[in-house]
């Protein structure tokens, strides 16, 4: 116990750095497990926590960390557990057609660009109202020129409504866990006219700064037009509905899509930028400069406006998140410690875990907080190194700082950006260099002189030299995403990738001594096995309409056209770049709408088209049967019968390299948003 004790002692005052990876293995174990915990384990779980506490405090100083930190893990599952129930809400449970009557609180562009209404004050048809969704989302198609969406507008439809969709292969994303969060209950689409019932209320804060961002958002695109225009709303408002897919297609292969998200670059650079204003403007003032502490009352100013950029981007979990660590920082400033610091990001990193366990698993979280501890850590180191380039010139040490800090910022966030979007932006950090300086020194302080401006209906003129910064990112953005080779596409990493690589990445930067190269060892390890990912020889749609045999020249799909978000995902899963109809072509034709082929040891038929019922009844052998159309096909015989059905309950299939079949609700198990 004494050996355990003695490096647990030379972390002393360094151990509070550690709370939020504790609580992270704490919430990440809940949400890996298949089966949702009953009452007395979670109860027992915080029991054994407050022990853990109870323990910490009469350990002694050598062995009380390994107790807290049992604590804080099992604290982590029971935040998880009752953050689950806390955001309990009716699901759907059936496809319905059907009228359709709520409140727009909500208003987006669907991945197919269309414009999407998030409703609430749901009512459907007849339907008993405990059992309606609180939350449904809706994508509109076809012609609603008569509809002015406007937040608080009432509105009626009919819709097409389905349960929130599981995952389009075993393993993969579940979007229906971050519906549960979201308390969306349904999701689909009309193609019918939206009317509106009633107009829209006015009174709720949240629905008056809502339909203010909605008017800002409307102003900044009709003053600077185009894409610019929807690029410089989208930084101010958060509202995307306007940017195109071409331009996001831009920004995602060129590294600079992080800067659509209102996150801790944009927030830090408001905020940056008023703490620095102010204090400048106070110090012109000689009698306050002598008498005020300018540096306390900067970083008030600055939080109270970093609190209104919150509320008018849309409160969204990023933003929220990038708020509370800038509040961390600013109080630091208040009480008169170190404002950047590792202390203020694991600070930070445990108030949003407290607040929303379920941030952890987000691309987003994982991104900042990586990005953010890492260039922390070195720009601390090189602090107490004595700095660099002491003789070096202003300018050039500025350049030096962007260099590192985007070259640092690109690594640490490069493998979670891989991980969750199966790319790598091989000339991301060119792009980031030419562009993260412009976002500081241009757009974002011209930005600001507009808010100030505005009062005095003088935004027009900071509004336009702003687009001239907005449209050189989006020019920088095109040509670096038309550059040969801009990306490259990697295959999906196993469950296990990212938290031996976040682990190892963390037991490196936060241990102190010189066991902290053992994380070194976690970062290959994560390498070793993404390397040896494992994907499905054959995958097969919830529907049972699309399949995908993986083979020499990639995953072969049973069509060209149809089902392209399932297409879409499977082929960027597998780390390949091509589209539905390429993949398509590398099928082998079908005969009379019966394709056959082998996978893994298993003899497999997938019947498809007009007429799939009459051609499956004889087509039954030893072998795996896959039936697109019709729910129950009168088949008979010795086979294993995959038809939509069944299929309805298991979910998406995949037949492994070793010929194990594995459906979606086997990994999935049974969870409150997976039932």
């Amino acid at each position: 116990m004494g050996r355990l004790a003695l490096p647990l002692l030379a972390q002393r005052g360094h151990l509070l750095l550690w709370s939020p990876v504790c609580l992270g293995l704490g919430i990440g174990g809940y949400f890996s497990l298949l089966q949702e915990p009953a009452g007395a384990q979670v109860g027992l779980a915080g029991a054994a926590a407050l022990a853990g506490l109870l323990l910490a405090r009469l350990a002694g100083e050598g062995l009380a960390p390994v107790f807290a930190a049992l604590a804080l893990v099992l604290f982590g599952g029971v935040l998880a557990w009752a953050r689950t129930a806390d955001v309990a809400a009716p699901v759907l449970g059936y496809r319905y057609y059907g009228p359709v009557e709520g409140r727009i609180v909500d208003i987006d562009r669907s991945a197919s660009d269309a414009v999407r209404l998030t409703l609430d004050r749901v009512r459907l048809g007849d339907m008993a109202p405990a059992r309606v969704p609180e939350r449904v989302r809706v994508s509109l198609h076809g012609d609603q020129r008569w509809l002015v969406a406007e937040p608080g507008l009432q509105v009626m439809l009919t819709a097409n409504l389905s349960p929130p969709p599981g995952p389009v292969e075993p393993g993969g994303y579940d979007f229906r866990r971050q519906a549960w969060f979201d308390r969306i209950g349904a999701v689909g689409y009309t193609r019918t006219p939206v009317f509106a019932m009633a107009p829209a209320e006015k009174s709720r804060a949240g629905l008056v700064m809502f339909r203010a961002r909605v008017a800002l958002s409307a102003a900044i695109r009709e003053r600077l037009g185009g894409q610019p225009g929807a690029f410089a709303a989208a930084l101010l408002t958060g509202d995307r509905s306007a940017v195109s897919e071409r331009t996001l297609e831009d920004l995602r292969a060129s590294n600079l899509a992080h800067l659509l998200a209102i996150s801790g670059l944009h927030m830090g650079l408001l905020t940056g930028t008023i703490f620095a204003a102010i204090r400048a403007l106070l110090a012109l003032i000689p009698w306050l400069a002598l008498r005020l502490d300018t540096r306390r009352l900067a970083a008030v100013v600055a939080l109270v406006a970093g609190a209104g950029y919150l509320g008018l981007s849309g409160g969204n979990i990023a933003t929220e998140r990038a708020f509370i660590m800038v509040a961390v920082m600013l109080g630091a400033v208040l009480i008169g410690r170190r404002a950047i610091s590792l202390r203020a990001v694991a600070l930070a990193a445990v108030i949003v875990l407290v607040r929303r366990p379920e941030a952890l698993l987000s691309p987003g979280f994982q991104m900042s907080f990586s990005a953010t501890t890492a260039l922390v850590a070195v720009f601390g180191a090189i602090r107490d190194g004595g700095g660099f380039g002491a003789r070096w010139p202003a300018p050039l040490k500025g350049v030096a700082a962007l260099v590192i800090s985007s070259a640092v910022a690109g690594a640490a966030t490069a493998p979670f950006a891989a991980a969750h979007f199966n790319r790598i932006a091989d000339y991301g950090l060119i792009a980031n260099l030419a562009s993260v300086p412009v976002m500081g020194l241009w757009v974002m302080p011209w930005a600001l002189v507009a808010g100030v401006l505005a009062p005095l209906g003088l935004s027009w003129l900071p509004l336009q030299i702003m687009g001239w910064g907005c449209a050189w990112i989006l020019g920088v953005a095109a040509w670096v995403a038309g550059l040969s080779g801009a990306v490259t596409h990697v295959v999906s990493p196993g469950p296990w990738v990212l938290p031996v690589l976040a682990l190892g990445g963390l037991w490196l930067v936060l241990w102190r001594g010189g066991g902290r190269w053992l994380g070194l060892g976690g970062l290959v390890l994560a390498l070793w096995l993404w390397s040896g990912a494992e994907r499905p020889v054959l995958l097969v749609s919830d529907r049972g309409g699309l399949v995908g045999l993986l083979g020499p020249a990639g995953r072969a799909l049973s069509k060209a056209k149809g089902e392209s978000f399932t297409a879409e995902v499977w082929l960027e899963n597998d780390g390949d770049g091509a589209r539905q109809e390429v993949a398509a072509a590398r099928m082998a034709a079908a005969e009379g709408g019966v394709l056959r082929f082998e996978a893994a040891g298993h003899a497999v038929v997938h019947v498809s088209g007009r007429g799939a019922a009459a051609r499956a009844g004889g087509l039954c052998g030893a072998g795996l049967l896959i039936v697109s159309v019709e729910p129950k096909p009168p088949v008979e015989g010795d086979c294993d019968l995959w038809s939509p059905s069944r299929m309805r309950d298991t979910g998406a299939l995949a037949v492994m390299q070793d010929g194990k079949l594995v459906t979606a609700a086997d990994r999935a198990g049974r969870r409150p948003w997976a039932p």
